[in-house]
């Protein structure tokens, strides 16, 4: 099940009416990003910019829990493990390493990349289709073998 807005709304009041505070927490400022998000374009975001939204808050869990156990932490890290396992729940699933690798064959083909130069056309195809499938740092690296072997 993809993420929306009214998916967000109903968890939400499910969270306020069950007691339970983290998801409320986290379901609030999560909220408050997309709102954010649509104040700044002027309009509706639509589910893949929600996605992107998602993935953001993602992204802060993941650097708060690694700031957090550097400084020795444990109780602050393990909150914001709990917080960032709720926000992956809302993420598409994963992509298998073959269908990753797949997906990046087709967009090669597609943007009839040859060298490491048409890198970007590559990208600008692929991470559209598998935007919080799968880690970008580690696509990048894929492409980049990918376009080196050829």
């Amino acid at each position: 099940m993809g993420v929306s807005k009214a998916r967000l709304a109903e968890d939400l009041k499910a969270a306020l009416k069950g007691g339970d505070r983290l998801r409320t927490s986290v379901l609030r400022l999560l909220c408050a990003l997309i709102k954010n998000r649509e104040i700044e374009k002027r309009g509706e975001l639509d589910d893949s910019e929600i996605i992107q939204a998602v993935i953001a808050s993602c992204k802060l869990r993941k650097e708060a829990i690694e700031q957090y156990a550097k400084g020795g932490r444990d109780d602050l890290a393990a909150k914001e493990e709990a917080e960032l396992k709720l926000l992956e729940a809302y993420l598409p699933p994963p992509l298998s390493p073959e269908e990753l690798r797949k997906k990046i064959e087709e967009a090669l083909a597609a943007s009839q990349a040859s060298s490491l130069k048409d890198m970007g056309k590559a990208m600008a195809l692929l991470m559209p289709e598998i935007a919080g499938r799968a880690d970008g740092k580690v696509v990048s690296q894929m492409v980049k073998d990918a376009l080196s072997r050829r």
